[in-house]
């Protein structure tokens, strides 16, 4: 059972989801209903409001279009000890929320992710569940494995990680920026395996499997870009300079040969470009300490929240 005492936030970014919100909020009542519920809006053109509202939700409002744009402002707005977001397309497992909060509360954890485990065909469609293994080996190539599904909509948060996460992305990349923020810090976190069903009659996804996914995997590279300078740039040095000296060998060998550098262009090029690497090196180098810093700072921010009580 989960502790009265505490204060549970339910969040739920909704765009379209007459058929779906209705349930969503009904369901999530049911499982916690301690909790507070909360649909944000976002340029719905639908009934999405007023079913949410008839329903017994506290209905807002953001006009900036994204998934992103929404978290951003459901973290800022909302006060609580702990918060469990969750798409308004009804394909969560409501009932699973209880479990994930003891886990939260329990393992003194800062992030519970719920690992979908798709209850029909319809659930879980192949190009999705394909770029979803793919997006997460990549991320845990880069920043270490320590998630299955890191696409879910299915989350649980403490409020020290909510009020320390600074939100950047617009769109469905949020849930990758989520996951690569717990990795950055090494916050304690998890995943518990949970239902994932298909959407409601008249629900419609708004995800794109190609559109959608490139924009996820670019979103890893800027982060990694941004919290990884070093390899990055590093990587791009050693590519530049191989190329250079693979233009110099030829270049070289004929000097030695005749006395001459016939190829000057190629000389130049190849000296340019390793001008270039040494470049690339170099701003990896100081990029990394600001990058320390900024990581400094955001696990001060962190730590200035309180750990959830649980007496």
């Amino acid at each position: 059972m989960t502790t009265p005492a505490l204060r549970v936030a339910v969040l739920v970014p909704c765009f379209n989801e007459e058929a779906a919100v209705a349930t969503v909020v009904a369901d999530f009542s049911k499982a916690l209903p301690a909790a507070e519920i909360f649909v944000y809006d976002n340029n719905s053109t639908d009934r999405t409001i007023e079913v949410a509202r008839a329903a017994g939700a506290d209905v807002r409002s953001e006009r900036r279009q994204g998934k992103g744009h929404v978290v951003r402002r459901m973290f800022a707005d909302i006060d609580a000890d702990i918060y469990v977001l969750v798409d308004g397309d009804a394909t969560y497992d409501a009932p699973s929320a209880p479990r994930m909060i003891d886990t939260l509360v329990g393992d003194h954890l800062d992030m519970v992710v719920g690992f979908r485990v798709d209850q029909s065909v319809a659930a879980y469609r192949p190009g999705h569940r394909t770029g979803n293994w793919m997006l997460t080996s990549f991320l845990s190539a880069v920043f270490g494995q320590a998630f299955k599904d890191i696409l879910s909509g299915y989350r649980v948060f403490s409020r020290r990680f909510v009020k320390s996460f600074p939100v950047l992305s617009d769109g469905f990349e949020i849930e990758t920026e989520l996951s690569v923020h717990a990795l950055e810090l090494a916050l304690p976190v998890s995943e518990i395996e949970t239902p994932y069903y298909a959407r409601p009659e008249g629900s419609v996804s708004k995800l794109n499997t190609w559109r959608d996914g490139f924009r996820i995997l670019g979103t890893i590279l800027k982060l990694y870009r941004s919290e990884r300078p070093l390899r990055f740039f590093t990587a791009i040095g050693i590519i530049l300079a191989l190329l250079s000296i693979g233009l110099a060998i030829p270049v070289i060998i004929t000097y030695l040969e005749v006395g001459l550098v016939p190829r000057l262009p190629t000389a130049v090029l190849s000296m340019g470009l390793m001008i270039v690497a040494i470049l690339s090196i170099s701003s990896g180098l100081v990029l990394d300490t600001v990058t320390r810093g900024r990581r400094e700072m955001k696990l001060l921010a962190y730590l200035s929240q309180p750990a959830i009580d649980r007496n």
